[in-house]
């Protein structure tokens, strides 16, 4: 029983190297985890704050709470934002809940002298990152008032480290991005491998061997999936090679083992009720769209967990993963009772 499974994954494995569609995209995956540094120095180059101020700067009101005397609201006005002053707390939430303003900065002083920057902004997310990079250049630059007014010398050509940017966009964006598209791959080659043996009439040969139709497309699902965990070892390997810092990789391959399964689990389950290449592709796309809102929308998106893994959040580990290997074993075991369909 064995023998006929793996020959089946061998089978799939090799048909692989056939495919020009999987082949481009493995390449492009390569491309991008090879020259990841490279990526991620154009990629920053396209954050043009003064573009997006000189078109829109005038139309950005920012509430500012403290003292007419404080130079961040003469700083933030240099930079083209709209300022509008509030003498305290309450009037400014009051006018950014009547949006009045977009957001609104609070920088009380306590007795010691000492400043806490208070940024508030509002619930959309586009929004917010507008706000958050078109305001960090005048805060940078009332910091360093504030640390020159105390008499605090800082060299910033000895500090060490990448801008807040670049951390942002390869835990955020390259790393996902690479852990996951091998899935979405995987998913879109379940579709093919199932529907070519329904569509070529070649299933009943196949099921000649010692082998049960769950056996087969398990077969094709664990091919999939291995051929996805092999390009996202390989990507981790060159991005550490790339000077990228990455925590919990063992977790990290995990997740993207899982969120495989899940996608070519799904897929199958599709192919296997429509049983046509076109109508299944179509439909696994939409879903795939569609899941990836609604997880993020309640707030337990895999792309998330996968950042906050890489990035070594104390409040993300392996409980957090086994949610969606939860996912993964229900569709399972609903592929492995609707697989007959196929028979018909």
């Amino acid at each position: 029983m064995i023998y006929p499974f793996l020959a089946v994954v061998k089978k799939e494995l090799t048909s692989v190297l056939r495919d020009r569609t999987i082949i481009i995209s493995i390449l492009i995956q390569l491309f991008i985890a090879s020259f990841s540094s490279g990526l991620l120095l154009g990629m920053l180059s396209l954050y043009d704050a003064d573009t997006i101020l000189r078109y829109s700067g005038d139309g950005i009101h920012i509430g500012i709470v403290g003292e007419v005397t404080d130079p961040l609201p003469e700083l933030m006005q240099k930079r083209g934002l709209n300022i509008t002053p509030f003498a305290t707390l309450a009037e400014a939430q009051t006018a950014f809940a009547r949006n009045e303003v977009l957001a609104f900065v609070d920088a009380p002083q306590d007795v010691n002298g000492l400043v806490e920057v208070k940024l508030y902004l509002p619930d959309s997310d586009t929004v917010s990152s507008l706000i958050r990079m078109v305001i960090q250049e005048p805060l940078k630059q009332y910091e360093n008032y504030l640390r020159a007014d105390r008499g605090i010398e800082v060299r910033y050509t000895d500090l060490q480290g990448r801008p807040a940017t670049s951390f942002e966009f390869v835990y955020s964006v390259l790393i996902p991005m690479l852990m996951f598209f091998p899935a979405f791959v995987a998913g879109s080659m379940s579709i093919d491998t199932i529907t070519e043996e329904v569509e070529s009439k070649t299933l009943q040969t196949l099921l000649s061997a010692p082998l049960t139709i769950s056996g087969m497309i398990s077969a094709k699902i664990v091919s999939a999936v291995f051929l996805a965990i092999l390009q996202c070892t390989a990507w981790l390997i060159l991005l550490q090679l790339n000077g990228i810092d990455i925590h919990n990789k063992a977790w990290v391959l995990i997740l993207a083992l899982v969120v495989a399964g899940i996608t070519s689990t799904s897929a199958a389950l599709g192919a296997a009720f429509l049983q046509d290449r076109e109508r299944s592709q179509f439909i696994y796309s939409l879903l795939l769209l569609a899941g990836v809102g609604i997880s993020t929308l309640f707030n337990i998106s895999p792309i998330t967990t996968l950042s906050r893994l890489a990035v070594g959040d104390a409040f993300t580990n392996g409980w957090n993963v086994m949610t969606f290997a939860v996912v993964f074993g229900g569709l399972y075991l609903l592929l492995l009772r609707f697989s007959r369909r196929l028979m018909i």
